[in-house]
């Protein structure tokens, strides 16, 4: 098991890609720190790794709040004696944001707070226990929209998750040769609840699906998988860099639209 004697802090992991990367975490032999806003879902999630045998805590609270986000990590660390890996996980998509003339200030604020300012608050009380452990790595979710735009904007959301991906590559040139790395995954459209619910209007589903290669959303348990790869020392000369996993997305000028 690749990530055997590792303690990890995934944020947003009551469900989605967080929960399935928390359960790949502890198969892999990790203990969790469960951290998500909503006690129910955490509970939920860290009951399944210890139930399969795993070791994992919850850690309940507003990442967006300097204190609060203080306080995980020092009760996560103390807890499991340390942190080796923080996953980046957790964030908002707000039902207002759209352009730039539409979205309004509270939807901007809400969207970066939760999508930016957290990520920047847990590297900030997250990087000393990872130095105090000697090193580790940082897996920050930084999606598609960091990498291209879109015709149907989110424009706070699009804007955060580019400062994510710019954060990241900062953390990799300032932490390279204390040992610890950083790097951004990019998911597409992944089949979480909230894309779920989404796509369930058929009519939004066809509006987008003629622009994936692949044809279909991305599980969750797939981007588990190159997050707990990034995690582990299977990737020990990899940072600063960003990981495309979008069934194509990004690739593609035009596709040929074939029935799926």
């Amino acid at each position: 098991m690749r990530l055997t004697n590792k303690r990890a802090f995934i944020s947003g992991a009551g469900g989605g890609i967080g929960r399935a990367t928390a359960l790949k975490f502890a198969a892999e032999g990790a203990a969790v720190i469960v951290s998500d806003i909503r006690a129910a879902t955490a509970e939920e999630t860290a009951q399944l790794i210890t139930t399969a045998g795993g070791a994992a805590v919850t850690a309940i609270g507003d990442l967006t709040d300097p204190a609060t986000c203080e306080s995980i990590f020092a009760a996560g660390a103390k807890a499991l004696g340390g942190i080796d890996i923080i996953f980046n996980n957790a964030g908002i998509i707000a039902a207002e944001d759209a352009g730039p003339v539409e979205t309004p200030l509270s939807a901007w604020n809400a969207t970066i707070g939760a999508n930016l300012t957290a990520v920047f608050l847990a590297c900030k009380y997250g990087i000393p226990h990872l130095l105090t452990a000697g090193g580790g790595a940082i897996v920050n979710n930084a999606t598609l929209v960091a990498l291209v735009g879109s015709a149907f904007p989110q424009i706070a959301y699009t804007a955060a998750k580019g400062g994510v991906l710019s954060m990241t590559r900062e953390l990799a040139i300032m932490y390279g040769r204390k040992n610890i790395r950083a790097n951004a995954i990019c998911p597409g459209p992944t089949a979480t609840p909230i894309v779920n619910a989404f796509m369930a209007d058929q009519a939004a589903w066809e509006l987008r699906r003629p622009f994936m290669p692949m044809g279909r959303l991305g599980r969750p348990e797939e981007i588990a998988n190159l997050v707990a790869f990034l995690a582990s020392d299977e990737a020990s000369y990899i940072t600063g860099a960003a990981y495309s996993i979008d069934g194509g997305i990004s690739a593609a000028y035009v596709i040929k639209d074939d029935p799926v």
